[in-house]
């Protein structure tokens, strides 16, 4: 799959190639590509399909991102990921996290009817207006949570981020939990806007992120940017 051969057939935008292209030729793209395949071989249901494994960066071009949101690995139940961070698939109930979420953006942008009550947990709309939805790892076998960490799919994201913040200026980086930080260390908080707060699961979301406001936080400084905010309320 990730090969310098394979990486012309991958669903990704054309600008990520461009940024990313000798990434796909490194031995561990190698090594992970194998796993997979392999993963396959032995009837291994993974998540999601690998058609979708690249989502995020098919559908938020390079230079049409202004928002990083990253989270950890893919859901890993029937029907759920389809490549964005956070994101189900249309007509899927909403993860608890995703929930929280909603309920973050409802309280913050002060909505009502609010989006935790729609049902419609799809943030496809979201990367359409340049949130980029990273997932830390891309890949996941049913059933088995984090089952794909630590097979390369970290070192690649890294990348991602990296080459993200240094390519562009005035980006929006939330990061929820300590995972998220760690891996958004290295983003200049100088040239971009940083926002940490804990993790919107339900075991975290009560110490911090309830209350963060990062959601009109992002937009006023997209608008300071001179950049178009991002309507958080259009889900599928």
């Amino acid at each position: 799959m990730p090969t310098e051969q394979a990486a012309e057939r991958l669903q990704i935008d054309p600008s990520w190639k461009n940024l990313l292209g000798e990434e796909f030729e490194q031995p561990y793209m190698r090594q992970l590509s194998q796993f997979l395949r392999e993963q396959k071989r032995q009837g291994r249901r993974i998540y999601p399909p690998g058609k979708q494994m690249f989502a995020a960066l098919d559908q938020t071009p390079v230079d049409r991102v202004k928002v990083v949101i990253i989270g950890q690995d893919p859901y890993h139940g029937a029907g759920q990921a389809h490549g964005l961070c956070f994101s189900v698939q249309p007509g899927v109930p909403l993860p608890p996290s995703l929930l929280n979420i909603f309920k973050e953006i409802d309280d913050d942008l002060q909505l009502s009817p609010g989006m935790a009550a729609s049902n419609r947990g799809c943030l496809t709309p979201w990367a359409a207006q340049g949130v980029l939805l990273l997932n830390a790892v891309l890949s996941v076998e049913h059933g088995r949570a984090a089952s794909h960490q630590n097979k390369g799919w970290e070192r690649f994201t890294d990348c991602v981020v990296s080459r993200i913040a240094a390519r562009r200026e005035g980006l929006v980086f939330m990061l929820w939990g300590s995972y998220a930080q760690k891996k958004g260390a290295a983003v200049d908080s100088r040239r971009h806007c940083v926002l940490k707060a804990p993790h919107p699961s339900p075991l975290s979301a009560h110490r911090g992120f309830f209350g963060c406001r990062h959601f009109s936080r992002a937009n006023t400084y997209l608008q300071q940017q001179g950049a178009v905010p991002v309507d958080w309320q259009a889900v599928e």
